[in-house]
């Protein structure tokens, strides 16, 4: 028996990254030799086990056939027989079909080190073609590394593309797509993440609401880029810039998903963009299946992003309503991430990458004076039900009041 450490923890060690988890290969062993030598088996499609005592991750070399479509149609082979170069064979790109020897011996059949040294995530071989997830995961790990100047090779990026002209895209569920998503939105760059599912045309299978947005135009007074996907793209640079939170990112992504629906004679105005927004929010999330909290922020954001533009126009009425609307009184935290998401989007223009935004700290403020205000315990025995309602909202209009007016008055020549 022998173990071998593979694929992201060579990978990254090589590019001088932080190593967060190491996965091994065991080569020449049987599932029932690791069992009794202590190992806990935890696989269930193939035998994957735990070592006793480090609790890492350790496989038996495998191959895989294909005997069906999508990706569960695998026949999985698992024998001593199998080789290390085999195993490796099997795996999607060629910098994680690296290993290394218990004697810290490099074992790189396929170009791996090659190609980190070029940046190029290119396919191991055209098995890669068999597993439609491996689209998703290239887009990933582009949107992981373009900061270290990595890109798609030409040869990978064509086999996307035969990939999506066979149907193969289309075998993909949601849960391994919102999988696949979620862990793209928390890398550095998720916008290169949906540039190469575009490039590979997978866009227009998995998210056809943002392949929608791309060559509809907006008023190039407040959008000199013009081109909606393309302003969806760079305020996704920009969310990724001011939140690493995955969820501030995807309300930014979809903030806009309104104006792919706008009808071409009535370009390059979109009104009522913001509600048909929300529909195909909650249409997206239904079919990907996507958590609740990522959708309630994503639909505050797409519904009331332009009147947290317009936020220092505001009379104190309307400032109050955006802000129960948002339920910010009793979610503070996620008032805070819409506010972020609208930056986001303010910032997504060409030219207003580094304007401030006074909207989000006088929002902030505003929320900060009504959770404030509060009604003094004897009034309040003297009230009851809706009578208690207007004497607070009334109270939280007082509060408002000054606030406005320093606002009203910073704004004046």
């Amino acid at each position: 028996m022998q173990t071998y450490l593979v694929g992201g923890a060579v990978r990254d060690a090589m590019l001088g990254l932080t190593v967060r988890e190491r996965d091994w290969v065991v080569v020449g062993a049987t599932a029932e030799a690791l069992e009794r030598d202590g190992y806990r088996r935890v696989g269930r499609d193939f035998p994957v086990f735990l070592h006793p005592d480090s609790r890492e991750e350790y496989a038996l070399a495998r191959t895989e056939r294909k005997t069906g479509p999508g990706y569960h149609g695998f026949e999985t082979r698992f024998t001593p027989d199998v080789t290390l170069e085999q195993d490796l064979e099997r795996r999607d790109l060629t910098i994680n079909a690296m290993a290394r020897a218990d004697d810290g011996t490099l074992i790189d059949p396929y170009g791996g080190q090659a190609d980190l040294a070029a940046r190029l995530l290119r396919h191991v071989s055209p098995a890669f073609a068999e597993d439609p997830v491996r689209v998703l995961r290239v887009a990933r790990f582009a949107a992981r590394y373009a900061r270290l100047g990595f890109v798609v090779a030409p040869q990978t990026l064509a086999l996307m593309r035969r990939m999506g002209a066979a149907g193969e895209i289309d075998a993909l569920v949601a849960e391994r797509v919102w999988q696949e998503t979620a862990k793209a939105l928390a890398e550095p760059s998720p916008d290169v993440y949906f540039d190469v599912l575009r490039e590979a045309t997978a866009l227009k299978v998995i998210f056809p609401e943002l392949e929608r947005l791309h060559g509809v135009p907006q008023p190039p007074q407040w959008h000199p880029e013009i081109d909606t996907g393309v302003h969806v793209r760079l305020v996704l640079r920009a969310a990724a810039a001011l939140s690493k939170e995955p969820r501030v990112r995807f309300a930014a992504l979809v903030h806009d998903l309104g104006k792919g629906t706008t009808p071409p004679a009535e370009w390059p105005r979109h009104i009522g963009h913001e509600q048909r927004g929300v529909t195909l929010i909650h249409a997206l999330a239904d079919r990907l299946r996507v958590p609740n909290d990522f959708r309630e922020l994503a639909v505050a954001v797409a519904r009331d992003h332009g009147n947290c533009h317009r936020a220092l126009q505001l009379r104190p009425a309307t400032v109050l309503e955006l802000l129960e609307r948002c339920d910010a009184l009793r979610r503070p935290e996620r008032f805070a991430e819409f506010l972020l998401a609208c930056e986001a989007d303010f910032r997504g223009r060409d030219g207003f990458e580094a304007r401030p935004y006074p909207q989000a700290p006088f929002l902030a403020a505003a929320l900060a004076a009504v959770a404030a205000a509060a009604l003094p315990a004897e009034e309040r025995a003297g009230l009851a039900g809706p009578a208690i309602g207007a004497r607070m909202r009334t109270l939280r209009l007082a509060a408002l009041a000054p606030l406005c007016a320093a606002r009203a008055a910073t704004a004046s020549p």
